[in-house]
């Protein structure tokens, strides 16, 4: 196979892939070997993985000789928050437990799919800021230029599947970690409805916030993998509303005339300033909305206090998540800091006040939707920021320069709505450009059916990172 060749097949993403393995045209060993090239080739340079699980996947793979699954013989990286059998769950952490006995079941569901897990993404400790920087794993860099964050907390997967070192991969998004990743490299990153696929063996993060997806290079390759791993367990805390069709076939599917919310306003008490360039995708996309038959008018969300609720629920959640951790000497100091603000300012009390209160606080935020089918905005306030981030610094310094950077996404984690991240172009700096489009509780399959109609008429998938 020449150079060329090979780069084409790691670009080709999962649907063509396993396509190609299911026609017995490629076998899933030659996929998973060529994938491992490649990351022993980038990943020195952008250290997107914590480890590789090479012996494994190369066993996988002659066992999935004959698979015709949706996802047959496709190499897909793991976040480091996700439990694979055999490996240990470090999230970000220099203390951490033993390896896990069984998959998570979104890793279960995909290697029932026929995918094949690579290797471990990094992840900040405890998946708290929106880059990817650690005293346990150093610092993870964005593939269109290093000096920038591939975004966090997802930013290793995000990495990974913009270099081409992985076709896809999984992520999770408790304030914006699927979509900021997917922002700053170029990817598609749909945020499910709260529920829609399941955490376990973990049955609640940060009180509800954190959702499990996945990070793929096109809409439909996005709609493959949310097909694959979509569906909760009798015993999960939630339950998404029922979908029995196909996210695929949503995402070919064009919709019909939407009338579309378009708003670059900030929730309340945000000081984040938003770029030229990030105006001018947001901009774009609502010209753009306007020529494909839709109703763009001028709405927002009514906030209101969702901006103050969501960080004590992310203080408290970072609080509860710190318990699982064996050593805390080891923790990060602004992780140690941020655990002490969750247990002092939101004990159990304000706790439970705030999940009695989410229902209230939601149907406020959702009032917008009884107007409009979806909502646009940006996802990020500027093209990818430093590779570092704020890491290393103290807890109030680091929240300051996140919520600067990213203040559109953590509402709706807050409501639990779906939202898909998309590529919008790129800026001054040659840096991906973004915007998100917002649905209502269970509305993936409209999201995905627009998000299909803005792809085809503004493609994205040719423009891929200089690696050379």
């Amino acid at each position: 196979m020449t150079a060329t060749a090979a780069d084409e097949l790691a670009f080709a993403g999962p649907a063509a892939l396993a396509d190609l393995v299911r026609r017995r045209e490629l076998r899933p060993r030659e996929l998973v070997e060529l994938f491992l090239r490649r990351i022993e080739s980038i990943d020195s340079r952008l250290n997107a993985f914590r480890v590789t699980l090479a012996d494994e996947a190369l066993a996988a793979a002659d066992a999935a000789v004959g698979s015709d699954g949706p996802l047959a013989g496709v190499p897909v990286a793991i976040k480091d928050e996700m439990a694979v059998a055999g490996q240990a769950v470090t999230r970000g952490s220099r203390s951490y437990g033993p390896s896990e006995t069984a998959d998570a079941e979104i890793v279960r569901r995909l290697r029932a799919a026929g995918a094949i897990p690579i290797g471990i993404t990094n992840v900040p400790e405890l998946m708290i800021f929106p880059w990817t920087a650690s005293a346990a794993n150093g610092t993870t860099r964005n593939p269109w230029n290093p000096d920038r964050t591939p975004g966090g907390s997802s930013g290793g997967s995000a990495a990974a599947v913009a270099a081409g070192m992985v076709p896809c991969a999984t992520a999770a998004d408790g304030g914006g970690s699927i979509r900021i990743p997917a922002a700053c490299c170029g990817l598609v990153g749909m945020k499910p409805t709260r529920g829609r696929v399941s955490t376990q063996p973990v049955r609640e993060s940060w009180l509800g916030l954190t959702v499990f997806g996945a990070l793929a290079r096109t809409v439909s390759d996005s709609a493959l993998l949310l097909d694959a791993i979509h569906g909760a367990l009798p015993d999960d805390v939630y339950a998404a509303p029922p979908f029995e069709g196909s996210y695929l076939k949503a995402a070919i599917t064009p919709p019909t005339r939407l009338r579309i919310a378009a708003s670059r306003k900030l929730p309340p008490g945000s000081v984040a300033r938003i770029s030229a360039d990030q105006r001018g995708a947001f901009e774009r996309t609502a010209t753009l909305l306007s020529e494909l038959g839709h109703e763009v008018v001028e709405r927002a969300p009514f906030y209101g206090a969702a901006a103050i609720e969501f960080v004590q629920m992310w203080m408290r959640g970072i609080y509860e998540e710190a318990r699982h951790v064996p050593d805390h000497s080891q923790l990060e100091r602004s992780t140690r800091q941020l655990v002490a603000a969750g247990r002092r300012l939101v004990p159990e009390r304000r706790r439970e006040t705030l999940l009695a209160g989410r229902p209230a606080r939601t149907a406020r935020v959702l009032e917008l939707w009884q107007e409009v089918d979806v909502l646009m905005m940006p996802v990020l306030a500027s093209t990818a920021i430093a590779a570092e981030g704020a890491y290393a610094k103290s807890a109030p310094v680091a929240f300051d320069r996140s919520s600067r950077f990213m203040p559109f996404n953590p509402a709706f984690n807050l409501t639990g709505q779906p939202s898909i991240a998309l590529p919008a172009g790129f800026g001054a700096d040659g840096l991906p450009l973004s915007v998100q489009l917002v649905g209502r509780p269970g509305a993936e399959d409209l999201l995905y059916s627009l998000a299909g109609q803005l792809e085809a008429a503004r493609p994205w998938a040719h423009h891929r990172p200089n690696l050379d």
